[in-house]
């Protein structure tokens, strides 16, 4: 059995995988982490290794208490993938990203590949039938424009996210939740048709914290997985084990 440890800023996700079926999944404060991986352990007697995505703060010291329990590959932009990595600059893309991709690699071989992670920011990420990955791009997600709208300005007000009632916004509120919301989906579908226009039988995959909101608004046809970065951890984890 694999642990798939998922590092935020804040929270870490947690993720137990019986060979490639997810059996558990919890998210815990970044300082109570290695105490729950140790409760795992218990939980589960038949784990054995597990792998680290960190865009967060999980020190070395706490990586080393759990490799005391675990075999543990830590994710880098050096560890071995399943993909060729056509980046060019490949020290900086995200482990994220590449756990993505990975996934795309596992559940789509041999297919023209866009994944849509929609989080903080918006990433795209390209791979082709012939398992070269060439990039993508970055934007701002749902949340991040709705901040900067009132960060940035002086009297707009800071709003929840919300589904627009109109195209065309008859109060401040309303032109601010149609500019940013329609402004993603019509960002989304665009780069999806672009991607239609220049590759052939492209698949899409929508994840991220926001791929619930997201997906019965999108004009275009996707598959949406919550799940999608943890199964390219675990894949990218029996990858190394082999």
């Amino acid at each position: 059995m694999n642990l798939i440890i998922d590092v935020g800023n804040t929270f870490v996700k947690l993720a137990v995988f019986k060979t490639d079926r997810l059996v558990f999944k919890t998210s815990v404060e970044l300082v109570n982490t290695v105490d729950k991986i140790k409760q795992l352990k218990k939980d589960f007697p038949k784990l054995k290794q597990a792998i680290v995505s960190s865009v967060g703060k999980l020190q070395k010291q706490q990586i080393a208490l759990v490799q005391d329990v675990l075999d543990v590959v830590v994710l880098t932009h050096k560890t071995k993938i399943p993909f060729k990595n056509k980046y060019a600059t490949p020290k900086t893309l995200g482990i994220d990203r590449i756990a993505l991709v990975s996934a795309s690699v596992y559940h789509y071989p041999k297919n023209n590949v866009l994944i849509v992670d929609a989080g903080t920011c918006i990433t795209y990420d390209f791979i082709t039938d012939t398992n070269e990955y060439l990039g993508g791009a970055i934007s701002p997600g749902i949340r991040m424009r709705y901040k900067s709208l009132h960060n940035l300005t002086a009297n707009l007000p800071l709003l929840d996210t919300e589904v627009p009632k109109h195209n065309i916004g008859t109060s401040t509120n309303d032109a601010i939740h149609s500019g940013v919301v329609n402004g993603v989906i019509n960002e989304i579908d665009g780069f999806i048709k672009s991607y239609r226009e220049n590759f052939l039988d492209l698949t899409v995959i929508l994840t991220g914290g926001d791929a619930n909101f997201l997906s019965e608004q999108l004009k275009s046809s996707i598959f949406a997985n919550s799940n999608f970065l943890l199964e390219g951890l675990n894949y990218i984890l029996k990858f190394n084990s082999n």
